[in-house]
């Protein structure tokens, strides 16, 4: 049994013991947490030699229970259906757990873009999104970015989209350029929430800010923003890393100077785990497991899936754990910080920040209206400190992990939705 369909199992059955928590029938809760629709397609690339590659695709479309599918496209060589059910499946409960009028889908092309030329990468998303058009539209299922893709690509897809439907439809995709009807604050959106609710979890416990340490893995759009806007606000980042390896500071990174070596390193191709201690006093540079284990209070994995694992659960020195990736803690792990008594403040609430900020880019598509940043801003606040306050009611009450009362909000959410309309 392949990992992919391991996790998707997992999902499943954590789904159904949240269903059952809830005093669901197992018959109320099983059309709530599987698909409704998986559509697989075959998609010739010519590339530019001339050869044509043969590539695999896929659209879950999981759930339209509470308004329309919703979820990014991820063009990785390693993907496979498993992997795209269980992270449409996820979207279904983050949307359902913000309250957005959203079901989940997610999109997947099994490729190295890495590999491909521009020219190539262009053909291969047509190809896709006329593939998949008649089960795609503003009103239907909006794709959005996700690993291999970006802003470019949903351009692509917004302009093969609006060709084939004879009509300019910005609202088919988010995470779009401004200049086409992307929102203000969407690059930031993920970091922005993780932020939101990692400083709604100090408040919660009632902990001093200038005493706490904060370990970051991860230095994407999630991670680094995170880091700049906790430093910004007071807080002590010791740890960061990317790919190449971390970082870390017992008193405390400079932040903001390793923004401005980053910059630096996209000309010399010199990244975090490779920056000289000339450049940064005082740091010890450590892997990225090792990361994970540094003496902290806040632990933000903000980089790869399955990271945190029984290996090293048992090693972690955090009192709470931010999760800004997907799904970078397994279930054993779970079980091991629930014991030890390590907060986890599970993927569907923390990384929501992206899917929150593209409702309302759709939003802003739909009425043909462009938002200030400082209302994008000040409405994800609100949206995330809710969720955020609706999973430690859903807590305290049932004395469940934090992961466990999120599922059982968003579970919850989708049962009654489904009844008033069945």
């Amino acid at each position: 049994m392949t990992d992919s369909r391991k996790n998707y199992e997992a999902l499943l059955m954590s789904m159904e013991n949240a269903g059952e928590a809830l005093g669901f029938a197992p018959a109320d809760i099983a059309p709530v947490i599987h698909p409704q629709r998986e559509i697989k397609v075959t998609l010739p690339l010519e590339l530019d030699s001339g050869e044509v590659r043969i590539l695999k695709g896929w659209r879950v479309q999981h759930s339209d229970i509470r308004g329309p599918f919703k979820g990014g496209i991820r063009y990785h060589i390693s993907v496979d259906l498993d992997e795209v059910r269980s992270l449409a499946t996820l979207m279904t409960l983050k949307c359902a757990l913000l309250d957005l009028p959203f079901g989940g889908a997610k999109g997947a092309i099994q490729v190295d873009a890495r590999k491909l030329s521009e020219k190539e990468l262009e053909r291969l998303t047509r190809a896709y999104i006329g593939s998949i058009y008649p089960v795609i539209g503003p009103d239907r299922d909006i794709p959005a970015p996700d690993v291999g893709t970006d802003a470019r690509v949903m351009s692509w897809i917004m302009d093969e989209y609006s060709r084939l439907a004879g009509s300019f439809s910005p609202g088919i995709t988010t995470g779009k350029p401004l200049i086409l009807g992307g929102s203000q604050g969407r690059n930031e959106a993920t970091g922005t929430g993780v932020v939101i609710v990692t400083q709604a979890y100090i408040d919660y416990r009632g902990w001093n800010r200038e005493e706490l340490r904060i370990a970051i893995q991860g230095s994407g759009n999630a991670g680094f923003v995170a880091a700049q806007r906790l430093a910004a606000d007071g807080l002590k980042v010791v740890a960061l890393s990317d790919s190449s390896g971390a970082i870390y500071a017992p008193d405390g990174l400079d932040v903001a100077k390793v923004g401005e070596l980053r910059e630096v390193a996209r000309i010399n191709d010199r990244t975090i785990g490779r920056m000289s201690d000339l450049e940064l006093e005082g740091v010890t540079h450590l892997s990225n497991e090792e990361l994970l284990t540094v003496d902290c209070d806040i632990l933000i994995p903000a980089a790869l899936e399955n990271q945190i694992t029984a290996r090293n659960a048992e090693a972690i020195k955090a009192k709470v754990i931010v999760e800004a990736a997907n799904g970078p803690t397994t279930d054993k792990a779970d079980e091991i910080l629930d014991r030890r008594g390590i907060a986890v403040i599970p993927d569907i609430l923390a990384n929501a920040g992206g899917v929150t900020v593209s409702y309302f880019e759709w939003l802003q598509n739909i009425s043909r209206e462009a938002w200030e940043l400082e209302t994008i801003e000040a409405k994800l606040q609100k949206q995330m400190e809710t969720a955020f306050s609706d999973v430690i009611a859903m807590a305290e009450t049932h004395e469940y992990s934090l992961r466990k009362a999120a599922k059982m909000v968003a579970l919850s959410r989708l049962a009654e939705a489904r009844r008033l309309r069945h």
